[in-house]
């Protein structure tokens, strides 16, 4: 196993919340970093910055020669004018495939999520299930990580909460009776890291779930705290209804099917592989200015 300092990594999405918390982890363990991303960002003095609105082959690959592994972090859980599930989640991720092959980079790390199987309907689990039949079929050692709900920090759910009190009132679809297992966003980053240096985490899927379940109007009223907001039920078919009009609704559609999939996973095999003391959410929320 190479030292840390002897690891060459790139990362795609430099710019995302995981993406951030991940590159801040593996500067910090003296990784050499390739961040790429489609905007520009704030990249770290020793990190190589690789801009590229269409992820050119390349453009990219001469700068990647030989880098020991590539986390793929570009995705989307929202329909936009200029992207779909299929052309983000999907068609990015063949191009991001061969990328790989191109730059001779033999490991590959992404993130699914938690929920998605051959069996998923939606658009975008259909997008992530079919994501994930490339890199297994690309003939690349891969890792990819079904996670749930990833927090810290200016996370999106937290921001979605915390957008909601600022108005006065936390809307919940239905009863909130479906479960979360959040994880931390820096044990995910730690997950990562074991991805590529550990010969455990070789052509697996792991449910990157936090040890604990929790339905999601106890979250809430957990996040809410002592503040004097409102919580709302409303009905679900009215929640649907609304987030197919509104694109700016408090939940999007996949949102929505997401928490109603009432899905959580099998930390103990993620804790047993990793070795890993993961935080639980409880403890983040007191510990942290999230809520």
């Amino acid at each position: 196993m190479k030292k840390s300092k002897d690891l060459r990594i790139a990362v795609t999405g430099a710019n995302g919340f995981v993406a951030q918390n991940t590159r801040y982890l593996l500067n910090n363990k003296g990784v050499k970093l390739y961040g790429i991303s489609r905007k520009n960002f704030s990249n770290y003095k020793s990190e190589s910055k690789i801009i590229s609105p269409d992820i050119s082959l390349k453009e990219i690959s001469r700068k990647l020669k030989n880098c020991d592994a590539l986390i793929h972090l570009i995705g989307t859980g929202k329909l936009t004018a200029n992207s779909t599930y299929k052309s983000v989640n999907l068609d990015l991720t063949k191009k991001i495939i061969l990328l790989c092959k191109k730059s001779k980079i033999k490991k590959i790390v992404y993130i699914s999520g938690l929920g998605v199987s051959k069996n998923s309907i939606s658009p975008y689990f259909t997008s992530k299930y079919k994501a994930e039949q490339e890199i297994i079929n690309s003939g690349l050692d891969y890792t990819i990580l079904r996670a749930s709900y990833i927090i810290g920090k200016n996370d999106p759910l937290v921001i979605n909460l915390k957008n909601q009190i600022k108005k006065g009132k936390i809307i919940i679809p239905g009863e909130g009776n479906y479960h979360l297992q959040p994880i931390y966003v820096n044990d995910v980053a730690e997950v990562i890291y074991n991805s590529v240096i550990s010969k455990k985490f070789s052509n697996i899927i792991l449910e990157l779930v936090g040890p604990e379940k929790v339905t999601f109007k106890e979250f809430v009223k957990l996040f809410k705290g002592k503040r004097k907001i409102k919580i709302e039920n409303i009905d679900l078919e009215h929640a649907f209804h609304t987030a197919l009009k509104d694109p700016n609704s408090n939940y999007g559609i996949e949102d929505l099917n997401i928490m109603i999939g009432d899905f959580t996973g099998n930390h103990e095999k993620l804790k047993q592989l990793s070795g890993l003391k993961f935080k639980k959410f409880r403890e983040i929320l007191q510990a942290s200015s999230l809520s």
